[in-house]
């Protein structure tokens, strides 16, 4: 399979002073550094705490921000050196649903209209418009009597199934979805999941899914990226990562989410202490490095370069738990 997405040390900073004229300037390294790649077809799940940076990752994929270095590779186009006729094409192959559909939706449009709106902008004949949003209604496994109904009248099931349609209308070939199903009920959030998973067989569509529900990921994802601090810890296939993970920061996050297996609750868990820390003051060695039980003095001064578990599973870490 090709890669659908590639990231080459891509960076994202900004600048952080009391005032323009403030000579102690820092940047926040939201982003800094990441490497990895998504191949066409997968599904990769992006995880961390909030403020890891996952979401400034996706407004670099996005185009959202722009990258402070690095390079974005999507679908065979450079991100820095895209010309206009290249980010249209980008805008209809990359498709966005966010955490909450409702906030999204104009309460005075009807479903339809909501469905249209992204092919009308981009120059689809009203009438072929139309008839895409009824196939793209179905798709979602909804009635076409949804289509004259308003944000108001929906369940929020029923509000993500229109968000995901109304993604779907210009036949995108990637999706990131931010939180996809956060505000759902447990029973509604497994709809969700299997619809999606249907849909990217059927259509053989890339995933970048964030969330901060590990049980989410490791349900509907291929691979995993684990981010802290704005820096890629780990990354690889799904079981090797949340049943095996090579960095402490991630056993961490795996042994903090709910255990649904009933025989795996008396198993000893490894308790992260203290808080995340601040993007602005993350030293130069690992950023883990006052959490971590396992720190050395090397740690200390030093940040840890990617190295290979295997072909498909890297970690960022001097001393991984599973070497």
């Amino acid at each position: 399979m090709s890669n659908m997405i590639e990231l080459k040390n891509v960076k994202r900073y900004f600048s952080n002073s009391k005032n323009m004229f403030h000579k102690d300037k820092r940047d926040v390294r939201a982003v800094d550094d990441i490497t990895f790649e998504i191949k066409e077809g997968e599904i990769v799940g992006l995880v961390g705490e909030s403020g890891s940076g996952k979401t400034t990752l996706a407004r670099v994929l996005l185009s959202l921000t722009k990258m402070t270095d690095g390079e974005v590779v999507i679908d065979g186009v450079e991100l820095s050196k895209a010309t206009k006729k290249d980010m249209d094409k980008l805008h209809r192959e990359i498709a966005v649903v966010f955490q909450d559909p409702a906030s999204n939706l104009n309460p005075r449009e009807t479903v339809e209209s909501s469905i249209m709106r992204p092919m009308i902008i981009h120059g689809v004949p009203r009438a072929e418009a139309k008839q895409k949003a009824r196939e793209v209604l179905e798709m979602v496994k909804m009635d076409l009597r949804y289509l004259d109904s308003f944000p108001h009248q929906l369940s929020g099931g029923q509000l993500q199934r229109i968000a995901i349609a109304r993604a779907l209308a210009l036949s995108p070939k990637i999706m990131i979805l931010d939180e996809p199903t956060s505000a759902l009920d447990v029973s509604v959030q497994a709809q969700i999941l299997n619809l999606l998973l249907d849909l990217q067989e059927e259509m053989g569509l890339t995933y970048l899914i964030i969330t901060h529900d590990l049980n989410v990921i490791k349900y509907i994802s291929d691979k995993i990226a684990v981010m802290y601090l704005g820096k890629l810890v780990e990354f690889g296939p799904t079981e090797e990562v949340a049943d095996t993970p090579s960095h402490p920061y991630t056993k961490g996050l795996m042994d903090a989410a709910p255990i649904l297996d009933p025989r795996l609750r008396g198993r000893e868990k490894y308790i992260m202490e203290g808080d995340p820390g601040s993007l602005m003051n993350v030293g130069d060695g690992c950023r883990f490095f006052a959490r971590c039980k396992y720190a050395t003095e090397e740690c200390k001064y030093h940040d840890p370069a990617n190295i290979k578990v295997n072909d498909q599973h890297q970690v960022a870490c001097f001393n991984p738990l599973n070497k």
